[in-house]
């Protein structure tokens, strides 16, 4: 079986490579011609109406996950939504910038100056019924999964010593989890999901249901199928990005990110393939999880085309790399620690101070023109979750005291 998808995979990219030559030379000679942009439209996707005469979606659900990238889907939603005029559901205070995870969504833990809400897109555990309650009725869900064994590792050493689960393991090996994780993984503590099936917990199913269960995994990942019209993979963003363009109807500039939250070198540890299958078989609802959509990710890749999938990468990256330019000059942006960003404001929070999470800092005689995009392309999550709440609340106040007689 893993095999055969290797197989697909490499003839998906020995037609990539066909067509590369083919579309460079096609970008190069627009790009002489003095056309910077061209229509990023793949015929055959859509039905008609034409795509370039559909309206772009607004109403958007997505579910961030854990140690994924999520941030960086997060901050290209809220640049979105500032850009448009939308409303993004946001945390009550007393929820912190979280939606009062680890307990299941609730309609009440949104603050009320922004309801009703376009788009949602903070931590939370998903609950369905209650986001349909909360959500426009023609709202597009969207989450995003990662390769079990990164993200397992990328949880250890980041919820180290918020898990009891894993603040109890000698020497915070990871190695010495993994042999005997029964050992130390303790169901019942607050944060036991950041030790065993984080992504399953995260999309609101039982994360300490018995691996030989079938039938409720079988079930859980139709119900995620049902629900969700596309499952990201962290390991595919840009692919992941082209299929949600076409899905919501959006434009290059819309899908343009920078990559947020990530972790110093030196914190990061490389998996044996031994580890790797540790990890997968204790965690084996998320690896579920995850090979059924890193499957159905590249069915939908396959459907829209290997030449149009290619011609949209290149065309993405081409645009990152200007906007790079436009922000950081000819230099490309280069990860700080906390420490060495001088502005506070982009200064990423740290899990327990260890100063792993890395940051950018912007040049200090940015034009006013493009100041403000680069502010918030870098700005951390919790900096940016204020800086919307602020903004979004002075909106309520204004149209309610325009509403009173």
């Amino acid at each position: 079986m893993l095999t055969e998808k290797i197989k697909k995979k490499h003839i998906f990219f020995v037609l990539f490579g066909i067509c590369n030559v083919f579309l460079l030379i096609l970008h190069f000679n627009l790009w002489k011609s003095g056309i910077t942009t061209f229509d990023l439209g793949c015929h055959g996707f859509h039905s008609s109406p034409p795509q370039n005469l559909l309206p772009k979606h607004t109403n958007i659900v997505f579910l961030k996950t854990h140690k994924t990238g999520s941030s960086t889907m997060q901050n290209l939603l809220f640049r979105f939504a500032e850009r448009h005029n939308l409303t993004v559901a946001l945390p009550v205070e007393y929820c912190g910038h979280l939606f009062c995870y680890p307990s299941l969504f609730n309609s009440k833990f949104v603050h009320q100056h922004t309801v009703p809400p376009n788009i949602i897109a903070s931590h939370l555990r998903f609950n369905k019924k209650e986001l349909q309650r909360l959500m426009p009725k023609d709202s597009v869900y969207i989450t995003i999964l990662r390769e079990p064994g990164s993200m397992f590792e990328s949880s250890f050493i980041y919820f180290n010593q918020l898990s009891q689960s894993f603040r109890k393991v000698p020497k915070s090996s990871l190695e010495t989890f993994l042999d005997d994780p029964l050992r130390y993984y303790q169901p019942s503590e607050q944060y036991s999901m950041c030790a065993h099936n984080m992504l399953t917990f995260d999309l609101g199913g039982e994360k300490d249901r018995a691996s030989t269960d079938a039938a409720y995994a079988d079930a859980f990942v139709a119900e995620v199928e049902k629900t969700f019209s596309l499952v990201m993979i962290t390991e595919y963003f840009d692919e992941s990005l082209i299929l949600l363009r076409h899905l919501l109807s959006w434009d290059l500039d819309d899908i343009l990110y920078l990559e947020l939250n990530m972790r110093s070198p030196s914190s990061k540890q490389s998996l044996t393939s031994e580890l790797t299958e540790k990890v997968r078989t204790w965690n084996s609802l998320d690896a579920r999880l995850y090979d059924h959509f890193n499957a159905s990710l590249w069915r939908q890749l396959y459907a829209l085309g290997p030449a149009c999938v290619e011609m949209e990468i290149q065309t993405l990256r081409q645009a990152r790399e200007n906007l790079m330019k436009s922000c950081f000059g000819e230099e490309m942006p280069s990860l700080r620690s906390a420490a060495e960003i001088k502005n506070k404001r982009l200064r990423p929070w740290q899990p327990d101070g260890k100063g792993m999470i890395m940051g950018y800092d912007l040049p200090e005689h940015l034009p006013d023109s493009t100041r403000q995009l680069c502010l918030k392309l870098v700005m951390p999550e919790n900096q940016y979750t204020n800086a919307l709440l602020n903004s979004q609340s002075q909106r309520y106040k204004l149209r309610v005291s325009t509403q009173q007689p």
